[in-house]
C-alpha cells in the first residue's frame, strides 16, 4: 500500500493534519473556557467586596441570617449561577446559598483567597469548589472585618451548577458546531491542497524514476527525456542533470571499452602477424643451414646467419617496444619529473644520429633560442620520445634532405621536429599514432620498423599532460611538435 513516495507522504500528511486538528480543537476549547472564566472573574472582581460593604453579614462572630437571606434572594433573581459561602477565619463554611445536600466540603483552602485579596494573582484564579471534592472554580472574595478585627470571609463562586449547565448547553450550540465544522473543513482543504502540491512535486520524481528504469532497460542516454520546468533549477532538476551526465559518462565509458576491446583484438592480430613473419623466416634459414650445412660455402652460411640475426633483432625490438608501450599505458606508471636543460639533451640525442645522417647525406640541424629555460619533466621519457621522433624523421627523409630540431620559448617551451620528406596524406593523419600503423608498409618491412614509435611517443607526451601536434603538407615534409612546462625555480 505504501510502496511509493507519494503514498507515504500522503499518509504522513494526513496523520499530521489529524493530530494537529485534534490539538487545535482541544486548545481552542480549553482557551475558550479559560477566557470565559477570566472574563467572568474580571467582571465580578468587586462583587464580594460590594456585598460586604452594603450588608453586615456577621455581628460579634455570629452570622446575620437576615442579611444573608436578603442577599441570597437578590442574587438568585439577578444571577442564579452565583453561589455564596460565608467562611470563618480558618476557612470553615458557616453558611451558604446552595441546597444543603449539594455542599460536600466543610472547609475551603484560604491560600488562593488570601493571595487574591493581596493582589498577587492574575485572573483567572481558581479556588476550591465546595460542591466538588476535586474541582476548582473562579471566585470573588472579600474579608469581613469589624472594628479592625477579622471575623471571616465572603467566598463567592462565580460559576455554580447553573453556570455549568448553561456552559454545557453553549458547548452543544449551533455556533460551536458550526465553528467545529469550519475548522474541520479548513483542515481538509489544507490537506487536499497539500496532497495536490506533493503530487505535483513527486510527479517529476516518478517520471525521473521511470526514465532511470528505461535507461536500465537499454534506452540510450541521448534518448532520455528528463522532467524539466521553467525557472531556476531545484534539487530535482539537479538530480535529473546529474543522472543525464552519469548516463552520458556510462555510455562514453562503454564506447571506450568497446573501442579498447576492438583495439586489443587488432593488437593481438598485428602482434601475431609481426611475430609470425620473422619467426617463420628465422626458422626457415636455420633449418636450411642445418639440413644443407655441408652444401654451402662459408660466405653463403654467413649470409644466411646475418639474415637470421636481423630477424632476431627485429623480434627483440618488437617485443621491447610492446613491453614499453604496455608499461606506459599501465595505471601504475609514474613519472619522475626533474628540471633539466633541454638543449643539452637534444644535443646528446642528435649525436647518436650523426653517423646515420652522414650515411644518408641528411643534414641534421639544431635551432635553439638563447632564452630557453630549463624544463620540468621525466628526462628518460622525454629522451625516448625525442629519439622516436628524430628516428622517424630520418627514416622518411630522402637523401640530401634536412631534419631540424628546434626549441623556442612561447607560453611554454615548444619542441619542433621537422623534415623535408614526402609528408603525410590528410586521410592518414588520424591514424598515425595508432599501434602498428605506417603510411608506407614497405618501409616497415625493409627497415625493420615496428610501427609503435609514434604510439609510444604520444603516450609519453600524454603522461606529461600535453598533446603532440602534427603539421604536414604532402611533398613538403611534416613537423611534429609538443610543449613542456618551464621549471619554476623555488624562492629561497
Amino acid at each position: 500500500m505504501f510502496n511509493s513516495l507519494y503514498a507515504k507522504i500522503a499518509a504522513g500528511l494526513s496523520a499530521l493534519f489529524l493530530v494537529v486538528g485534534l490539538i487545535f480543537i482541544g486548545v481552542t476549547v480549553f482557551a475558550t473556557d479559560m477566557y470565559q472564566q477570566e472574563v467572568n472573574q474580571k467582571l465580578n472582581t468587586g462583587l464580594a467586596q460590594q456585598i460586604v460593604k452594603e450588608r453586615i453579614l456577621m455581628e460579634d462572630g455570629r452570622v446575620n441570617q437576615t442579611a444573608l437571606k436578603e442577599i441570597f434572594h437578590m442574587l438568585m433573581v439577578i444571577n442564579p449561577g452565583i453561589e455564596i459561602y460565608l467562611l470563618d477565619v480558618d476557612g470553615n463554611i458557616l453558611t451558604f446559598s446552595a441546597p444543603p445536600d449539594s455542599v460536600k466540603r466543610s472547609k475551603v483552602d484560604l491560600s488562593p483567597v488570601t493571595q487574591w485579596l493581596d493582589g498577587r494573582l492574575i485572573p483567572p484564579v481558581q479556588g476550591e469548589d465546595p460542591k466538588n471534592l476535586t474541582g476548582k472554580k473562579v471566585f470573588s472574595a472579600a474579608s469581613i472585618e469589624r472594628n479592625g478585627i477579622l471575623e471571616g470571609y465572603l467566598y463567592v463562586i462565580l460559576g455554580g451548577e447553573e453556570y455549568d449547565s448553561v456552559a454545557q448547553k453553549l458547548k452543544g450550540s449551533y455556533i460551536l458546531r458550526l465553528s467545529a465544522w469550519m475548522i474541520g473543513a479548513g483542515l481538509l482543504f489544507a490537506l487536499a491542497a497539500g496532497l495536490v502540491l506533493f503530487g505535483l512535486l513527486t510527479g517529476r520524481l516518478k517520471k525521473l524514476a521511470a526514465v532511470m528504469e528505461a535507461f536500465e532497460g537499454g534506452t540510450e542516454g541521448a534518448d532520455v527525456d528528463l522532467p524539466r520546468r521553467q525557472g531556476p533549477p531545484d534539487e530535482i532538476d539537479r538530480l535529473s542533470n546529474t543522472f543525464k551526465e552519469m548516463a552520458a559518462r556510462i555510455e562514453t565509458q562503454m564506447a571506450e571499452l568497446k573501442a579498447s576491446d576492438q583495439m586489443r583484438r587488432e593488437l593481438v592480430a598485428n602482434v601475431s602477424h609481426d611475430l609470425r613473419t620473422p619467426l617463420a623466416t628465422l626458422q626457415g634459414y636455420i633449418e636450411t643451414l642445418l639440413i644443407k650445412e655441408n652444401q654451402y660455402t662459408p660466405e653463403e652460411r654467413g649470409h644466411y646467419l646475418e639474415i637470421a640475426i636481423r630477424h632476431c633483432r627485429r623480434l627483440n625490438t618488437l617485443v621491447t617496444e610492446l613491453l614499453e608501450l604496455a608499461r606506459l599505458e599501465s595505471a601504475r606508471m609514474d613519472r619522475s619529473p626533474e628540471p633539466f636543460d633541454l638543449r643539452e639533451l637534444i644535443q646528446d640525442i642528435c649525436q647518436k644520429f650523426t653517423l646515420t645522417a652522414e650515411q644518408k647525406a641528411i643534414e641534421l640541424r639544431q635551432q635553439f633560442e638563447n632564452s630557453v629555460p630549463f624544463v620540468e619533466a621525466d628526462i628518460a621519457l622525454i629522451e625516448r620520445a625525442l629519439e622516436n621522433l628524430i628516428e622517424n624523421a630520418m627514416n622518411y627523409t630522402p637523401e640530401k634532405g634536412k631534419v631540424t630540431v628546434a626549441v623556442s620559448m612561447e607560453k611554454e617551451v615548444v619542441i619542433r621536429i621537422s623534415d623535408t620528406g614526402p609528408g603525410i596524406a590528410e586521410k592518414e593523419l588520424p591514424h598515425i599514432f595508432n599501434r602498428f600503423y605506417q603510411s608506407n608498409p614497405f618501409t616497415r618491412k625493409k627497415d625493420g620498423h615496428t610501427g609503435l614509435g609514434l604510439a609510444i611517443t604520444a603516450r609519453i607526451i600524454q603522461l606529461h599532460g600535453r598533446e603532440i601536434q602534427v603539421e604536414t603538407s604532402p611533398g613538403k615534409g611534416c613537423c611534429f611538435s609538443f610543449s613542456l612546462p618551464a621549471w619554476q625555480q623555488p624562492n629561497l
